[in-house]
Parts: structure tokens; C-alpha cells; sequence
């Protein structure tokens, strides 16, 4: 199901057109489906149901807005974080301690005590030091930190170098090879809880053969860790599971289809399943609105500039991401073009050589795909504020995040006294 249907000639998103949105709120904006968040929380769900009680905590840096978070909540999903504000926003969210799991491989003293003061399922450590220090500050709180030991598998996630977490190379997780002397450190250390065993080896995976070796791999950790007497009552098994952006490219794996293999896998290991999807759940579910300033003749192509640009949307500059971008108001004529931002940089560029409807200056485009990894990583580069965003449900919209006011911007820099002194 599109829920950003074309009806009666205009892009909608569900019973919303955007051209309202545009008008009442500005561009560049951006808009986000409720149905398409809820639809796909629970196709997750139903692909995850004949596990045990799986935990499916999402993954807040995808897109931490508070409704959507909120949206998430109601749907029974809990939180995947990786900072002390990611757990804030989730417990503001009302997303349950219980649900909440604490990633990241640079947790400092404070976060770690932030937690365990509000409570959470349990951090992954990705380091024997980071063990020793959450240790410290558990014991000094006269609390139990439960815990488990992240591993680094050293299989290729098969995506983007920048968003691949798994590989030997990479910064996360402990090698898998020293896994057991880890366990057998973090059962020494007063303080903590010992849960189990994680793993996530990327973003954005389009083939479900690098999970299912992490997942085997860690299938004979388990077995080793048990042999060797520890207790193993919980698996993370990560996120990652990729959306389409590019037609032309291979479709990511059906939720379904890694629902049956995960069970397959981990069919014996007697433990509570836990997942960290983010991108899977709100990547399709958002768009981001803009409008065509004017249209540049360029060497091969014409530029179409539009007043969203990289600060907004950065996927594409960082990793050359591809994204589907059509008009709010298709036609029958076509053109090629390359689709531009306003800022300084060449590398403020959507897209080259696009072939996309005719468009003149005033009208509307939208950036597909950009519900994840978008307003989230946004930057106020060039002095441009932080974009709107926007949360539609039937016929219903709000604005959830207002426009960044550019005053604000001004007043997050202070003057030193000496120029105070020199006038």
C-alpha cells in the first residue's frame, strides 16, 4: 500500500495533499505517515511472532522524533539507544525501562548511571574497560547492571563501508575470538548481571546471507559460553534489515523470509530474542517536501535548485545515497535534470542526470525515503534552520517539531569580553 497516493492528480500523504502542508507550514518540510510506521511495526511482528517473547526494541537514531516514538510505543515496540538524550527521549516517549537496551561503544560514566538509575533490559558492552567502568559505577549506586557482551563476528554486512558495524575492522563489539575470556572477566566484576550476547554487522542489508553467518557464528559462541558454565538468557541479533530506495537495485529482504530464518537459526538456543530494527519501520513512512527555486541551464543537464539541501537531507552527499524524487503534481512530459540544494558545497546534490516530470520554478517535489537517517541527522550548516517536521494520520496532521528560528541560531554563539572592552 502507497501512503503517499496520487489522488486527483496531486501526491498525498494518506488523506493529507501535501500542497496544504506546503502552504501552511513552508518548505522544506518533513511529513510522516502514521499508517506506514504502524503497518510495518507490525509486519515486523508477525514475522517475529512464533519466537519465544521476542523484545523488538527500535532503534532511536533512525528517527527520534517524539511522536514518532510515540507512535512506536503504542504499536508495543520498545527502544534501542546509544545515548544518554536517545534515553531520554525514550523514557519521555513512555516506552518502558524494561523494553530499553543500551548500545554504543563510547557510554560514558554518567549515561551509564542515568540508566541504572531509570532502569533499562540491559546495556550491550562492546569492551572489557567499558565493563570495568559500568561496574564502577554500578557498584557505587549499590545496583546490578544487567549486561551483555556485543561481538564483532567479522562478517562483511555486504552495504555502505560507513554504515558496516560487523567486520574485524570495525570499531564495535569485542572480537568474537576473545569472547569467552570477555564473559569470563565481566562474571568476575561486582555490579553487573550477566544476560548473554549480541551482534550487529550493519545497515541498510539488502541479502540475508551475512546475518544468517553472524547468527550461526554466534550460535557456537552460545554453545561455547555454555559449556564453559555461563549463563546465557538473552540474544540481540541487531537490526539492519534494508528498505528499496533504488528500484533498479535488488529488493531488500522480505521481514517474512528473516522472520523464518532467524527461527530456523536459533531454533534450541533457549533464550529471549532481542532485534534493533529502525530503517525498516520508518524509512518508507516519511518524505521530505520541497520547493524548486528556479531552474539553472547547466553543461549537460539543467539544474532544478529547491530550497531543501544537504543540511537537511545528507544521505546522499555522505554515502551517495539514491533516492525516488517526484513532483507533488506529476505531468505527462518528462526531463533530465540534476536535482540541487542552495548550500556552498557541489557535493549539496540529490541527484544527477535524473529523469523526472517537467517542473518550473514554485512547484513542488518530494524526496522519497527519507523517514530514516534524514531530519535526524540534520545540521544547521550555512546558517539554515532545522527543517519542520510534520505527522499525518487519515485527514488528520500536526506539526511535530517547528521550524528552527534562525535568531536561535544566532544566539547559540556568544562574544567574548574583549570585544565588549573594545568598544
Amino acid at each position: 500500500m502507497d501512503d503517499f497516493p496520487l489522488q486527483g492528480g496531486v501526491i498525498h500523504c494518506e488523506d493529507v495533499p501535501l500542497p496544504l502542508i506546503a502552504r501552511e507550514v513552508r518548505t522544506p518540510v518533513y511529513v510522516y505517515s502514521t499508517a506506514a510506521m504502524q503497518r510495518q511495526a507490525r509486519v515486523l511482528q508477525s514475522a517475529l511472532a512464533p519466537l519465544d517473547n521476542p523484545l523488538i526494541a527500535y532503534a532511536i537514531k533512525a528517527n527520534p522524533n517524539p511522536a514518532v516514538l510515540a507512535t512506536l510505543r503504542a504499536e508495543g515496540l520498545g527502544a534501542d539507544v546509544v545515548s544518554g538524550g536517545e534515553y531520554r527521549r525514550a523514557r519521555a516517549a513512555g516506552i518502558a525501562a524494561e523494553k530499553i537496551v543500551f548500545s554504543g561503544v563510547g557510554k560514558t560514566a554518567a549515561e551509564m548511571a542515568l540508566a541504572l538509575e531509570g532502569g533499562l533490559c540491559q546495556f550491550n558492552l562492546e569492551s572489557v574497560p567499558e565493563a570495568e567502568m559500568l561496574s564502577g559505577v554500578a557498584f557505587s549506586m549499590g545496583r546490578q547492571a544487567p549486561v551483555a557482551l556485543r561481538v564483532n563476528p567479522d562478517v562483511e554486512a555486504g552495504s555502505h563501508a560507513k554504515i558496516s558495524t560487523g567486520a574485524a575492522h570495525n570499531k564495535f563489539g569485542i572480537p568474537i575470538a576473545d569472547a569467552l575470556g570477555a564473559c569470563a572477566r565481566v562474571r568476575e566484576l561486582p555490579g553487573l548481571r550477566f544476560m548473554g550476547v549480541a551482534v550487529h554487522i550493519g545497515s541498510q542489508l539488502t541479502s540475508l546471507a551475512p546475518l544468517e553467518a553472524a547468527f550461526e557464528k554466534l550460535d557456537a559462541l552460545i554453545g561455547e559460553l555454555r559449556a564453559a558454565g555461563h549463563d546465557v538468557r538473552t540474544a540481540d541479533l541487531g537490526g539492519g534489515l534494508g528498505v528499496a530506495y533504488d528500484p533498479a537495485a535488488p529488493p531488500p529482504p522480505d521481514p517474512a523470509d528473516y522472520g523464518a530464518m532467524v527461527a530456523r537459526v536459533t531454533r534450541g538456543w533457549g533464550v529471549r530474542l532481542i532485534f534493533e530494527p529502525g530503517r525498516v519501520i520508518v524509512g518508507n513512512a516519511g518524505v521530505l517536501l520541497t520547493e524548486i527555486i528556479r531552474i539553472k541551464p547547466g553543461g549537460a543537464h539543467p539544474f532544478v535548485i529547491v530550497d531543501a539541501a544537504m543540511n537537511d537531507l545528507m544521505r546522499p552527499s555522505i554515502y551517495d545515497a539514491w533516492h525516488a524524487i517526484d513532483a507533488v503534481v506529476p505531468n505527462s512530459e518528462r526531463m533530465i535534470a540534476d536535482i540541487v540544494g542552495p548550500v556552498c558545497e557541489t557535493g549539496d546534490t540529490f541527484a544527477r542526470g535524473r529523469d523526472i516530470d517537467r517542473v518550473e520554478a514554485g512547484e513542488l517535489l518530494i524526496i522519497r525515503t527519507a523517514g530514516a537517517y534524514a531530519a535526524t541527522m540534520g545540521s544547521t550548516y550555512n546558517s539554515r534552520p532545522l527543517a519542520p517536521e510534520v505527522l499525518v494520520n487519515g485527514k488528520e496532521w500536526a506539526i511535530v517539531r517547528e521550524r528552527q528560528d534562525v535568531k536561535a541560531l544566532m544566539r547559540g554563539g556568544e562574544l567574548p569580553a574583549w570585544f565588549a572592552s573594545a568598544r
